[in-house]
């Protein structure tokens, strides 16, 4: 359904033999069957992207000047906006406050992504990728268009931290962010505003969320706690380093030919736990009392206990209100598309297992998630 403004982009010619599909352009196209109402009724969904600052303008000033805008106010699905446009006009007050008027009707706008604009400007303002888009829809499908974390203040940790040896090398673990991406996209589809505290990534920023790049378990500790002191969720699905070295060499560290080329001792010491940080913190009244601290808890079964025993004592070490098993024995998990996990309360009861998606696994954490909230206010 391109405006008219679209239409000096791409031709709707080329939007029809791109699409396969009829291109609906204006109110007057088939008045008998009247489009402008019928549309908005029959569509599951509609998606506006790229969602300019006029586009965004009119849509919350509950303008019906053209097919787009008529579509939605006559739509009852649930409404996504990708916006684009030069970081100047999204900052501006008016574009701001057009936002905030559209979100408080249950509209889901996306925050931008950073990048390359036009011409040679840079910044925040950028439509996001297709895939990310794509990403928010099926999540709002998911959940059939409810918002049950809507209004909520949602800090999300992912990746995993790196702790520098040397200007080359470091210890580091298999963690690929995508279970915690998933958490993302998937508490912007049900209305949270995400703060996404990313520890070295190779994905595309997850639409809806703002994102936090951090590298070492320090930096992710200083970063989760900024975010979490607003927040009304915390969730730590990123792996953190439990250890870093206690010395990092200023040069690439070589081999030390007077030992046959054998590995000199590294020195360790231990890394802030953050989720245990942070339950203190809230115990001691530095965090709000209301604050839900969800963590994840990779293991893996050994010749004491398995995943579940061991899942068990970290919960009751860490304070938290839930926890979440990932059974990873054989590097399971790691880099894939699917996930088993487990939902662990701290009366002891065990939910699950949720196998599926790491999209369904989040949406999963979310649905307790949502319950806890409910059944605290």
């Amino acid at each position: 359904m391109p405006t008219a403004s679209a239409l000096n982009f791409v031709g709707a010619a080329t939007w029809a033999a791109l699409s396969g599909h009829r291109v609906h352009t204006t109110v007057w196209d088939d008045v008998q069957g009247v489009e402008h109402v019928r549309i908005g009724k029959s569509a599951e969904i509609v998606v506006v992207a790229p969602a300019t600052a006029d586009l965004l303008s009119r849509a919350a000033a509950g303008r019906a000047d053209d097919l787009l805008t008529a579509t939605l106010l006559t739509t009852q699905s649930p409404v996504v906006m990708a916006p684009a446009m030069h970081t100047e006009m999204w900052q501006h007050a008016a574009t701001q406050a057009n936002v905030a008027t559209l979100r408080a009707r249950g509209v889901i706008v996306l925050e931008p992504a950073v990048g390359r604009l036009t011409g040679s400007d840079t910044g925040a303002g950028r439509m996001p990728e297709p895939d990310a888009i794509a990403a928010t829809v099926d999540a709002v499908l998911h959940t059939g268009g409810v918002r049950d974390l809507d209004g909520s203040r949602v800090v999300i940790s992912a990746g995993g931290t790196r702790e520098p040896l040397d200007p080359v090398r470091y210890l580091g673990n298999r963690s690929s962010g995508l279970q915690g991406y998933a958490l993302a996209t998937a508490a912007a589809a049900r209305g949270a505003q995400v703060t996404l505290v990313s520890a070295n990534v190779e994905l595309p920023d997850p639409a809806g969320s703002t994102v936090v790049p951090v590298g070492t378990a320090m930096e992710m500790e200083q970063a989760v706690t900024a975010a979490a002191a607003d927040a009304d969720v915390v969730v730590m699905a990123a792996a953190v380093a439990d250890f870093r070295p206690a010395d990092v060499a200023a040069d690439k560290i070589k081999k030390d030919e007077s030992h046959d080329g054998a590995p000199l001792p590294i020195a360790l010491v231990r890394n802030p736990d953050v989720l245990a940080g942070l339950a203190n913190a809230r115990a001691a009244g530095i965090l709000p009392a209301g604050l839900l601290l969800v963590g994840f808890a990779a293991e893996t079964g050994d010749a004491q206990d398995d995943a579940l025993t061991h899942a068990r004592a970290k919960l009751a070490r860490k304070g938290v209100d839930l926890l979440v098993l990932n059974d990873v024995s054989g590097g399971s998990v790691f880099g894939q598309d699917t996930n088993e996990i487990m939902l662990l309360n701290p009366d002891g009861t065990l939910e699950g297992p949720h196998a599926g998606t790491k999209a369904e696994a989040a949406h999963a954490v979310w649905d307790r998630v949502a319950g806890l909230r409910a059944a605290t206010t």
